[in-house]
This record gives structure tokens, C-alpha cells and sequence, in this order.
């Protein structure tokens, strides 16, 4: 079957702001306040939460160290897990491109870096849960992405081979995991690095979810 898998973050949906605040209340505790501003450090937002403490720690702990960022990603994912879906909403037309691809008879899943638990969670509080036939988060299969093995995990669990699909992503992590899969990439240019992925050279660019449709057509048939 002709499979499309989906990121999470940034792709499907703009849960920056979420995130931020997830790693604000780690500062907050640490009694630094809030440290990152939810517009303009959306980008690292959507590079994970380690990421997100790295910039933090950078600017009111220039010494700070792994350990430092590894003590505080626990509390970090308690907070997002305990107001996960505050501000976080869908990319306009994104569940209607994913029904219209279902209609068509594509299976369609999410592969994440994001913990699976929270992204299932999430995706239940955006309701279109249902729509997936699969859902690989980080370290579901003992990796995460950029290794192909989590997206050839999503392709196969929704019931498609990996030579009929291909990755609908928002950064340089989903381009490098579609070369590693061998498999072509669309990157969103509404997510957090906008046109700046051109220069990723994906198969194809995907300025709304209208054209989903079309861009899937050109590259599984």
C-alpha cells in the first residue's frame, strides 16, 4: 500500500508555544524565571526539549553541563505532559488533507521524536488520533530519527512498504531520515524554519495542505 508518514511537531501541528512554557517552568523552578520568549525561540522548540534547556542554560548558566540539561528534561516532560494542548493547534487544513489521502486509499502514520505516549496523547486532544494507522515516537524502536529504523517501523505498522512511501516533515532531521530510508521528502514551509528549508533540497515543498494531494501524486503515484 502507498504510505505518507507525517511528523509531529512543526509539521502537523505548531506546538511551540506549548513547548516553551514546558521548558519556562523547568527555569521558573530553578528560579530564573522565563528564560525563552514562545515566537522567538519557536525554531528550537521544535528541536526537542534538550535543546530547548541548552539554549536556556546558555543564556543565565554559561557553564551549565549535560548533566544540567539531563536533570531537568524529566521535570520538563511532566510540565508539557500536564498542559500539553494550551496553545498548540493544528496547521490549517492539515486533518482534511490527511482524510482526503485516506479516501484515496493511502495509509497514512506519524513517526515523531517526540515520546510516543505524548504524542499519542496529543494527537487524541487534537482529534485525529483515528486517522493513523500507525504511530512511532522517539525511542519506540530503540532509536530515533534521524535513524531510518523509526520510519520504516511507521511505514510497515500501517501497513505499507517503504518503496510506495514517503516522509512529510518540517526540518533537516526529516530530510536526512527520508536519504537515510531511501525514500523521497516534502517539507512544510509553514513550520519553524518557513522557506529556509529549500536549501534542504527536498523532493518537494509544501506551502499548504491543500496541495498535499497533488505533491502526493508526483511522488508515489
Amino acid at each position: 500500500m502507498r504510505t505518507v508518514i507525517f511528523d509531529l511537531d512543526g509539521t502537523l501541528a505548531d506546538t511551540s508555544a506549548d513547548l516553551i512554557a514546558s521548558a519556562n517552568a523547568c527555569f521558573r523552578g530553578l528560579g530564573y524565571g522565563d528564560v525563552l520568549d514562545p515566537v522567538a525561540d519557536a525554531k528550537t522548540a521544535f528541536r526537542g526539549g534538550r535543546a530547548m534547556l541548552a539554549l536556556g542554560f546558555g543564556r543565565v548558566r554559561p557553564a551549565f553541563t549535560q548533566e544540567d540539561v539531563s536533570a531537568q528534561y524529566p521535570i520538563l516532560l511532566d510540565a508539557y505532559s500536564e498542559a500539553i494542548d494550551v496553545h498548540t493547534r493544528l496547521y490549517e487544513g492539515a486533518a482534511e488533507a490527511v482524510e482526503a489521502l485516506r479516501r484515496d486509499g493511502y495509509a497514512v502514520g506519524v513517526c515523531t521524536n517526540k515520546p510516543e505516549a505524548l504524542a499519542d496523547r496529543l494527537l487524541v486532544s487534537l482529534g485525529i488520533r483515528d486517522l493513523f494507522a500507525s504511530m512511532i515516537g522517539a525511542q519506540t524502536v530503540g532509536v530515533s530519527k534521524p535513524d531510518p529504523k523509526p520510519y520504516i517501523a511507521a511505514v510497515e505498522e500501517a501497513g505499507g512498504v517503504v518503496a510506495q512511501s514517503f516522509i512529510v516533515g518540517d526540518t533537516e532531521t526529516d530530510r536526512k531520515t527520508a536519504r537515510a530510508a531511501g525514500v523521497p521528502c516534502a517539507l512544510v514551509t509553514f513550520g519553524p524554519d518557513g522557506s529556509d528549508v529549500r536549501d534542504l533540497a527536498p523532493e518537494a515543498l509544501l506551502d499548504h495542505y491543500r496541495d498535499l494531494g497533488r505533491i502526493t501524486k508526483d511522488l508515489i503515484g
